[in-house]
């Protein structure tokens, strides 16, 4: 039997509604059929797409979370814009928890309906905060960050931020540019001190967190990634690093823990610094995140210690 020729959306897997397979003069009884025969493959309520389409979609990684969101703008149709974490999620900006919903905006002053795992924000959207992924509309890196810089925590936003621009999607000047549109909207003062926090140098989601903890401590700041050590070259390059101490502090993942050889290396380079006069530190995302006042007293004490043998 030949496949039915199904309206052509220009979405996502060909992501079709009842509303628009029936306006093409398909009945309920014909999408079922469809649907059991796999030409046509059920989203969400309402909401189809093509059947091998969505298949090869289903066979990626997140696959089904990509057509869920394209179910949601399919179903608030023009003017919906994929965004905050939705967003983050398709230009592979780092979140500090994963999104349970899908999160859109559409233009202010519309009766829009959010809808079960759906996050609707009514915000004004210049073309230029706008750019096109995977046959949808999203908003732009910079867009996105200030966005969750405004309506996420303090430490979410860093840790987005700190992403986007270790991956050299944005720039801190881009990000100005954006703020400054949204400068009245609410959360934006918390958004400039992201903003003003932010550095491209955290190399995971744990630094940034680290980055706040030393700070919300009362701890100077530190030097990033950082080559130190060696008289011909260095011994290695060091997460964190303050100059006046000649302290180290470096965060631990799991992943050290679980390869011996690994292991070994990092007691092997931390011998070497020590013996080049530094001070090394070192915690795990459990101790920074629940106890990050022992984090900074065992730096303070580094501190200590490495000031007394400078005196001496």
């Amino acid at each position: 039997m030949t496949t039915p020729i199904v309206p052509q959306t220009g979405r996502v897997a060909g992501i079709v509604t009842t509303a628009e397979l029936t306006a093409a003069g398909f009945s309920c009884d014909r999408i079922r059929t469809l649907t059991r025969r796999g030409d046509l493959y059920q989203v969400s309520r309402g909401v189809y797409a093509n059947g091998a389409r969505a298949g090869e979609i289903l066979a990626i990684a997140d696959g089904r979370q990509l057509l869920q969101l394209a179910a949601a703008v399919a179903v608030r149709g023009p003017g919906t814009v994929v965004s905050h974490e939705s967003a983050a999620y398709l230009h592979s900006i780092d979140l500090l928890s994963a999104p349970n919903a899908a999160t859109l905006t559409c233009p202010p002053g519309r009766g829009w309906s959010a809808g079960p795992n759906v996050r609707l924000h009514a915000m004004a959207l210049p073309a230029e905060h706008v750019t096109t992924m995977i046959r949808m509309s999203v908003t732009t890196p910079a867009r996105t960050v200030v966005d969750l810089a405004r309506t996420v925590s303090f430490k979410a936003g860093v840790v987005t931020a700190d992403s986007a621009l270790r991956r050299k999607l944005v720039t801190k000047a881009e990000l100005t540019d954006v703020l400054a549109t949204c400068a009245r909207w609410p959360g934006a003062r918390r958004a400039a001190a992201v903003i003003e926090f932010a550095d491209g140098r955290a190399e995971s989601p744990l630094e940034s967190i680290a980055r706040i903890a030393f700070k919300g401590c009362g701890l100077p700041p530190p030097e990033l990634q950082v080559w130190l050590g060696g008289t011909e070259e260095p011994v290695g390059r060091v997460g964190f690093y303050w100059r006046k101490y000649r302290t180290i502090a470096e965060v631990d993942g799991a992943i050290k823990y679980k390869d011996p050889e690994r292991a070994r290396a990092q007691l092997r380079r931390d011998s070497l610094l020590r013996d080049d006069g530094f001070e090394v530190v070192h915690f795990t995302w459990q101790q920074i995140t629940q106890t990050p006042e022992q984090v900074a007293l065992s730096i303070r004490k580094a501190f200590r210690r490495s000031a007394v043998r400078q005196s001496a």
